[in-house]
Parts: structure tokens; C-alpha cells; sequence
């Protein structure tokens, strides 16, 4: 796999970072479905930071718009592996 050239990387730091950001929680999301232990409190961090960033002066509407369809399905998979955890059994919603 090859890196991508300067031709193909943004030219926006803002956008870089949203995209960085995006991804963690993406990233999270996904460990939690595979039943990572940790992965629902690395999750809520990740959505802090997102949020964090979304609310300071750089924040960018299209990040606060992802973040508030995105947080809601983050919250059923938090909720529903805590629980997973306490029952001992996984929930599929």
C-alpha cells in the first residue's frame, strides 16, 4: 500500500481533524460491535472529543450535523453492551 502523494491529501486542517476525529469514533464503534472490553468507554471519550471540537470556535456545522446523527446510534450500542455485560449475554437491537 502505497501513501497517498500531496495531489490527493486536503489542503483543509479543519477538514484533516474532522476526518481524524470521524474515524476514531468509527474505529470505536467497530470494536465495540466485535465485544472489545473497553471499547464502550473509549467510545463516549471519542464522542466527547468529537463534540469538544464541534463546539469551539473552529467547529464546523457539517461535523456538529454528523455528530448529532451519529450519537444516537453510539448510545444504543453503549447501552446495549453495558447490557451485554451485566447480563452476560449479547443484545443485537
Amino acid at each position: 500500500m502505497t501513501a497517498p502523494d500531496a495531489s490527493t491529501r486536503s489542503n483543509n486542517p479543519r477538514r484533516t481533524h474532522d476526518e481524524r476525529l470521524k474515524d476514531e469514533v468509527y474505529r470505536h464503534m467497530f470494536r465495540l460491535e466485535a465485544g472489545r472490553p473497553g471499547a464502550d468507554l473509549d467510545l463516549a471519550v471519542a464522542l466527547v472529543r468529537a463534540w469538544l471540537a464541534a463546539d469551539s470556535e473552529r467547529g464546523t456545522p457539517a461535523m456538529r450535523e454528523w455528530l448529532k446523527k451519529i450519537c444516537p446510534i453510539c448510545l444504543s450500542l453503549i447501552e446495549a453492551s453495558q447490557q451485554t455485560s451485566s447480563t452476560g449475554q449479547r443484545c443485537i437491537q
